[in-house]
């Protein structure tokens, strides 16, 4: 076999995976798509691993236990990032990435552009108004 067709496939993984991380939303599905990007470099490790091993005389194999390492680390980054997203799922009751970007940053729910003297201006003039009423 050919080394262009692991590699076109391994190219099409990882585009797929990169999309998934751009374009999703949801912390779950950015882990999937993080794992697919992973596997695309474990198969281009190996593919490539098995294409120099003909053309050396020695067998070292060495793509593939790099394989063995990442998808180890994989497995653990997986389980670790899952924990994380279901605590932040209980606390928060969500795990839509933006929202939990704007709690992170402190935003008021009626937005960033909201100015912090005009609101203190606001709530001084009600207590006036409120001391003149009962006076």
């Amino acid at each position: 076999m050919h080394l262009a067709y692991p590699a076109v496939l391994s190219v099409l993984l990882f585009c797929t995976g990169l999309y998934g991380v751009l374009a999703r939303r949801n912390a779950i599905l950015v882990l999937m798509s993080v794992e697919l990007m992973l596997n695309a470099v474990n198969l281009n490790l190996v593919a490539f691993d098995v294409w120099l091993s003909r053309a050396a005389e020695e067998t070292l194999h060495s793509g593939q236990a790099l394989t063995l390492f990442t998808i180890a680390i994989a497995a653990a980054e997986i389980g670790i990032g899952l924990a994380i997203v279901l605590a932040v799922y209980r606390n928060r009751g969500t795990s839509d990435i933006d929202k939990l970007r704007d709690t992170a940053e402190g935003h008021e729910p009626d937005g960033p552009d909201t100015d912090v003297s005009d609101s203190d201006a606001s709530a001084t003039q009600a207590a006036a108004e409120k001391a003149e009423a009962t006076a």
